[in-house]
């Protein structure tokens, strides 16, 4: 049995139904689940062969889970910097078209390793560009998972609907699907793990109203329902995508989602930034779980996510960052305060609080991803911890509330993290990874690109 006791922290916030925090509390972890949490010393006393992590200066809270992400894009940031989705997507999928095995390694493990870096323990990943010849893009990227260290829920990706057919991406960079279809299923069979305390599960993931016919939307759905797989999808992220689909369709994104049975308590959707009320009705009565995306809204000028209506109508809603090149960042605290700050644009200081915003970023994330046992620092819940230390210069004046103060500060590098009990940050640095190398090797790969786009210097 391996043990480990993260012990006398500033906070434990358990982000459990009661909202515990424990000032000076430890935690207690054996073979990769919690099995206590309190003050003091564990009831039966710390195990002999116990790995101890001091908390002193830090506060502790259950690993944040980014619900949605396209990793490969993590090579091509600041690009389109001034276009809206149609206009970035339309400047980019030419780029796109030249994804390759070694792009997908270098990309996924630093947007993981920035993940996790940032207090991130499980990330899914929505990749939908899988060029001919390109090698087994998913297998790729769950490998670089597996070299960072944290919980992966990728997502197998879709696009069989060509500029040629009317829809927005390039020819070149869309399946047909059958292949879609044949190619799901097998990455299903072969990665997902449908137990407690997975590390890794798979989910079908159609891209857009605007990039996949509706028999293909459909087929997923029913592909998915048969495997027991959850379904995710891009909805309602812009006013384009809505004046497309009442041109296309005859009625809004979410509304075309009801009619291809793309929604239910299986389904989790990014962005929703342009809802009607009978769009928020739909989606709560369907128990469809949202994964806002505030930063990436922004970049893009998209708008504001009315996540105070969709919270309030009892929708599950979790944080993501989105891709790399939407967001040019992938720190899920920044997207925790980020969250925050965009409610309180929308509606009001009062819109949301401090800690409404963190559960979001935990419990609501762990529920967009289906899972039970993620979320939260209590017994029987998996060991995905982050400590964050607030003790530095970042957070003088916060002492009142260190907890707010994590969060409304400016946010810092995690100083530990553990997933599945095992140390993947210690005292701010990868365990797992060699930064500077991954870096070096980040950098080596996108001027590859660059300079394939003739955009090298």
């Amino acid at each position: 049995m391996s043990s480990l006791l993260v012990s006398g922290c500033e906070a434990v916030v358990a982000m459990d139904d009661a909202g515990t925090e424990l000032p000076g509390g430890s935690i207690l972890v054996e073979d990769g689940v919690v099995r206590w949490v309190g003050i003091g010393s564990p009831p039966d006393g710390t195990p002999a062969d116990a790995d101890v992590l001091d908390g002193r200066g830090c506060v502790a809270i259950p690993g944040l889970v980014n619900t949605h992400h396209h990793l490969y894009q993590v090579l091509t940031r600041a690009r389109a910097q001034d276009r809206n989705l149609f206009g970035w997507l339309t400047e980019l999928y030419p780029v796109w078209a030249g994804l390759d095995a070694e792009w997908v390694r270098v990309g996924a493990t630093a947007g993981l390793a920035e993940l996790a870096l940032s207090g991130c323990t499980t990330s899914t990943d929505h990749h939908y560009v899988f060029p001919a010849a390109a090698g087994d893009l998913l297998a790729v990227e769950i490998e670089a998972a597996r070299t960072v260290g944290l919980r992966f829920h990728p997502c197998r990706g879709s696009m069989d609907l060509g500029a040629s057919s009317g829809g927005l991406p390039p020819d070149v960079v869309v399946q047909d699907a059958d292949t879609v279809l044949r190619e799901t299923e097998d990455a299903v069979h072969r990665f997902h793990d449908p137990a407690p305390g997975a590390m890794v599960r798979i989910a079908i993931a159609p891209c857009s109203p605007f990039s996949v016919s509706d028999g293909l939307m459909r087929e997923s759905v029913a592909l998915a329902r048969r495997l027991g797989v959850r379904l995710h999808s891009h909805v309602a992220e812009t006013a384009d995508e809505e004046a497309f689909c009442l041109e296309r369709f005859g009625c809004r994104p979410v509304e075309l989602f009801d009619r291809l049975g793309f929604l239910g308590d299986d389904v989790w959707l990014a962005h929703a930034v342009h809802l009607s009320v009978e769009d928020i009705r739909r989606i709560a009565a369907s128990g469809t779980a949202i994964a806002h995306c505030p930063t990436s809204n922004l970049r893009l000028g998209s708008g504001i996510a009315p996540v105070r209506d969709l919270v309030d109508a009892g929708v599950p809603v979790g944080l993501g960052v989105d891709g790399s090149a939407s967001n040019d960042g992938g720190h899920m605290l920044g997207e925790v305060r980020q969250a925050l700050l965009v409610a309180r644009g929308r509606g009001g200081p009062a819109a949301m609080g401090v800690r409404e915003a963190l559960r979001l970023g935990t419990r609501g994330g762990a529920a967009c991803l289906g899972r039970d046992d993620l979320g939260s620092i209590e017994p029987g819940r998996r060991a995905d911890i982050a400590l964050f230390d607030v003790s530095g210069l970042a957070n003088a004046g916060a002492d009142a509330d260190p907890v707010a103060g994590m969060v409304l500060a400016w946010p810092q590098r995690v100083r530990h993290l553990v997933v599945e009990g095992r140390r993947v940050v210690r005292d701010g640095a990868l365990v797992t990874v060699d930064e500077a190398a991954l870096a070096a090797d980040a950098h080596r790969v996108a001027r590859r690109i660059q300079a394939r786009d003739g955009l090298d210097r």
